[in-house]
């Protein structure tokens, strides 16, 4: 039964992370450093999301759900699950915030 929800958790709460995160600072043409430095901490830190994931079932469906509708912030889950991922979360910060003036 572990095994089979710590899939569900990757599948759908740490990999639409991960794809979101990527996703947005594609979409701003950030630096492929820090694309890289983003991605690899959440992959790094993915059983540690997973772990909180499982620790709080609420929390793994709520964020997943978030992400989903696009409610919720990928990097602040991340972050708050993984408070090792924060440097690299801050360096992308920049090309994940909203752009004034930006239209899209």
């Amino acid at each position: 039964m572990h095994d089979m929800l710590v899939a569900l958790i990757t599948f759908f709460l740490l990999e639409p992370l991960q794809q979101e995160i990527a996703r947005s600072l594609a979409d701003t043409r950030a630096p492929q450093e820090v694309v890289a430095s983003i991605v690899a901490c959440a992959t790094e830190h993915g059983p540690q999301i997973v772990n909180r994931a499982l620790d709080d079932l609420w929390w793994a469906a709520s964020s997943a759900f978030g992400v989903w509708i696009g409610f919720a912030d990928p990097a602040t889950l991340v972050a708050d699950a993984a408070p090792e991922c924060l440097t690299a979360i801050d360096a992308a910060r920049p090309f994940l915030e909203p752009q004034e003036g930006a239209s899209g």
